[in-house]
């Protein structure tokens, strides 16, 4: 594809990749690249990352015609003055203004934002939220995230840390989470957490069984135990797949009640990794939501699955100078 004669570039930052794409006015991609993210070398190595794919993509067209740059990057993000603060995974990250660094380097405008809320933004107006006002985008997959759409616009909170649906605790003694609290939902139905619970199902059970789809799809390599693996024995008929996908939109669609009836939002868009798991999931979401929010919300619940899968990250940063 050619590039547009006006364009934005959106960076999405992760843990172990860095991907920027120029993106179009109407949300489209015509070109994107990736690169190590560097996040363990320190905010230095992983600025000069950002820099080295944005400056790939500018040699493939004019930075005259670049509107700014959009960066989508993990951790809160300050309201106050647009530093990042404490992104899991990356190394000595306190209050690093990374827009400030892109800007003196290109000169040109750069914006930030959280990268849940930046996929939030990017369904929101191009993606399965278009035809709505107002609801609650969650990304489902190594953890939990999400991000808040109110009258189109994605929500903040005064801090800037309004979203973290990942840390919504559903057992107030319950498992130990990364952040300290206890019973947080992504501490149930993150990646490892599926991984683990499946291979401990497993592992005690007849695992000769013609339905034992899960150890025929792995080759006996538990390690290889990832949600796409489930997912795929699930729609096998594989009954131990079926249960664990089953008990995780059941986990999940009880902390949505919580954040749904505290907001007042009949709409849930479930992007992520996860969120391409089979329609029965979606299903068992629902059904638990249902049994928990105000009966006012009951008849109008809907959960719809993300249209714009990994490019979400991407689209959404653009928007951010659009």
């Amino acid at each position: 594809m050619s590039v547009p004669k006006k364009f934005s570039i959106g960076v999405d930052l992760g843990a172990t990749t860095v991907k920027a794409g120029i993106v179009a006015l109407n949300g489209t991609i015509p070109d994107q690249i990736s690169a190590d993210a560097k996040a363990k070398e320190g905010p230095r190595a992983v600025i000069q990352q950002i820099s080295f794919v944005i400056n790939e993509l500018l040699g493939k067209s004019k930075i005259s015609e670049c509107i700014g740059i959009g960066i989508g990057a993990p951790g809160i993000i300050s309201a106050i003055d647009g530093t990042v603060n404490h992104p899991p995974n990356f190394s000595e990250w306190i209050r690093v203004d990374v827009a400030k660094e892109i800007r003196k380097k290109f000169n040109i405008p750069v914006a930030i934002e959280n990268d849940a809320n930046c996929a939030a933004i990017a369904e929101a107006r191009y993606g399965a939220g278009i035809e709505f006002k107002d609801f609650l985008f969650v990304i489902w997959g190594t953890g939990v995230g999400g991000g808040i759409i109110f009258n189109r616009k994605i929500y903040r909170g005064p801090k800037g840390g309004a979203g973290e649906i990942g840390h919504v605790s559903i057992d107030y003694n319950g498992r130990l989470c990364n952040c300290g609290n206890r019973g947080c939902i992504e501490s149930y139905i993150g990646q490892k957490y599926l991984s683990h619970r499946t291979k401990e199902i497993l592992l005690g059970s007849d695992r000769n069984s013609d339905e034992n789809h899960l150890e025929k799809l792995v080759g006996g390599d538990f390690s290889k135990l990832e949600p796409a693996i489930i997912s795929q024995a699930a729609e096998m008929g594989d009954p131990i797949a079926i249960n664990v996908l089953e008990e995780a939109g059941d986990l999940l669609g009880c902390a949505l009640a919580s954040v749904m009836n505290v907001l007042d939002l009949d709409v849930a868009v479930i992007g992520g990794g996860i969120s391409a798991a089979p329609a029965f999931v979606y299903e068992a979401i629902i059904k638990s939501l249902r049994a928990r929010v105000l009966t006012s919300h009951k008849e109008h619940i809907r959960v719809i699955r993300a249209k714009l899968e990994n490019t979400a990250g991407i689209v959404g940063a653009a928007s951010l100078v659009m």
